[in-house]
């Protein structure tokens, strides 16, 4: 007898993907860092940053988490961005 505990959440559209990509990007440029400089400051690998921004890897919260304090604000205002 086994329990499933599972969430059932709603689908995320693909393009929200790319949002949070592009939202990143921009951060980035207004910061002035490079692919290699943001990923240095969050401890990730710039080839998956590289394609975060692309919309083609969807990273963890953990990741999230890091990101938001490598570009200087608080996670909730870096997903606000994407959902505006």
């Amino acid at each position: 007898m086994s329990a499933s505990l599972a969430l059932e959440l709603p689908p995320v559209a693909p393009e929200r993907y790319g949002c949070f990509g592009t939202v990143l990007r921009q951060r980035r440029d207004e910061l002035r860092l490079s692919q290699e400089q943001l990923a240095l400051r969050a401890e990730i690998n710039r080839s998956f940053l590289g394609e975060i921004e692309r919309g083609h890897a969807i990273p963890s919260l953990q990741t999230l988490a890091k990101l938001a304090a490598a570009l200087e604000l608080p996670l909730s205002a870096l997903v606000a961005r994407c959902e505006a």
